[in-house]
């Protein structure tokens, strides 16, 4: 297991590329969208693509301002950050998750506006899932808006629904860095290191933050496909009994932090769709939660919070739907110390983890050698990486054209996404079905 010194020291490798694109943006942005329109979070004008329009090449966001410095990609909304800390956001509106006080008319999602409620609040960051929003401002305070029955909001006992920004009392005394959204959970992570955990916790995916670990009565069984005409009834009668027990769902309705991770520092965190990753800062990486498609890397199958079977030096992290990636410390005969390059383990159907077997082991990506990844995403059965030449290399289900090659094809192998190249790209983020990319003009 690699010392504190290499991890720490890789981490700042990648940080100062990611600080240099900064460096170099110039006044203006902009930014594009593909993949699925569906949801209105392409952001595309009716005009120009139809609502619900498919978007097969990147293309750019009309309304926003010019000085976009991030975008996130929530599992069917986006949002967009400018440099005087405003937040924009489009999409999906169902759950009140654009902020625009009451949830929106449907034929309005696909236009980007300001999220109403963040006047006083210096936006640096924005984290979205598929039912919540949330922001920190610069004071390293929390925000959050949407609607969640399983507790995602963390506002309280109960509260499930905040159709404006409200800010995460429970977190007023700590200076959040960074937010990884579930489907029903939620991790922050504090400047010193601290971690917290909220929102659903079955199959143990927030570590031990209480005395109890229940298994998922349905998500984790549910397998995100469609059953077969034999599996259908049990399929059926499986969501009936869950739904029946939601009124008893395991659930964390504020922060708490996790127990696990005492005196341990946490360094990075992401969230797929039930399982969690937790990078510490002496280079462990950690998962938790449903392993129903070897997401969590790792033979031990116990509940909880242990590491995953990981052999190379890991950097930063990511999850999509059911896979997990890395960017790690790998060998090389090149480079002194080893290079960058991309892990990825979980779920595989269509060739998301950009290799072949087997899923549960975490193995390199192919087709990227000579590439030095800055930063990786994860959609529902896609992935995108960021490399430092600010090129974009996409791989996984190309339907609805969320790989932005022109067609439906799938791709089983990372390929240069060239309808963009010699473009500036500061930024490459995916949603479920939808990607975002930030570009300097």
């Amino acid at each position: 297991m690699p010392g504190v010194g290499s991890v720490v020291k890789n981490q700042r490798a990648v940080n100062a590329i990611v600080q240099r694109f900064q460096r170099c943006m110039s006044s203006r942005t902009a930014v594009m969208s593909f993949g699925d329109g569906n949801h209105g979070a392409l952001g595309l004008p009716t005009s120009l693509m139809g609502l619900g329009v498919d978007a097969y090449e990147p293309t750019r966001v009309p309304s926003l301002p010019p000085d976009i410095t991030s975008v996130t990609a929530g599992h069917y909304h986006s949002l967009a950050v400018t440099s005087q800390g405003q937040l924009w956001a489009w999409g999906r509106d169902l759950e009140a998750q654009l902020g625009r006080g009451l949830p929106s008319p449907r034929d309005s999602w696909n236009e980007p506006k300001r999220v109403t409620g963040l006047d006083q609040v210096n936006v640096c960051s924005a984290f979205a899932s598929g039912v919540i929003s949330a922001a920190i401002g610069d004071d390293g305070s929390l925000w959050v808006w949407g609607k969640s029955k399983r507790g995602q909001l963390g506002l309280g006992e109960r509260v499930m629904e905040a159709v404006v920004p409200s800010r995460v009392g429970a977190l007023a005394g700590e200076k959040i860095t960074k937010v990884a959204l579930g489907w029903g959970h939620a991790l922050a992570l504090t400047e010193d290191g601290k971690l917290f955990g909220w929102g659903y916790f079955a199959d143990g995916r927030l570590g031990s933050i209480t005395e109890s670990l229940e298994t998922s009565p349905l998500e984790s069984a549910s397998n995100n496909q469609e059953p077969s005409s034999s599996s259908l009834e049990a399929a059926e009668k499986l969501v009936l009994e869950g739904m029946a027990k939601e009124n008893n769902m395991p659930i964390v309705w504020e922060p708490s932090l996790v127990r696990d991770l005492h005196c341990i520092e946490v360094v990075d965190i992401a969230c797929g769709l039930d399982h969690s990753l937790i990078l510490c800062g002496d280079g462990t990486l950690l998962s938790c939660g449903s392993n129903i498609y070897g997401q969590l890397g790792r033979e031990n199958q116990d509940i909880g919070l242990f590491p995953v079977d990981l052999s190379f030096r890991p950097m930063s992290i990511a999850a999509g739907l059911d896979h997990s990636l890395a960017i790690c410390q790998v060998p090389s005969s090149d480079v002194i110390g080893g290079a960058a390059g991309i892990i990825t383990w979980g779920w595989n159907q269509t060739s998301q983890l950009g290799r072949g077997e087997p899923e549960n082991i975490p193995l390199g990506v192919e087709g990227l050698e000579g590439e030095i990844p800055v930063s990786v995403a994860g959609g529902r059965v896609h992935s995108i990486a960021l490399t430092s030449k600010r090129e974009v290399w996409i791989w996984g289900c190309g339907k609805n054209g969320r790989l932005g090659l022109g067609s439906s094809c799938d791709e089983p192998e990372p390929i240069l996404l060239d309808s963009v190249e010699g473009c500036e790209v500061l930024q490459a983020v995916s949603g479920f079905d939808h990607n975002l990319l930030l570009i300097a003009e």
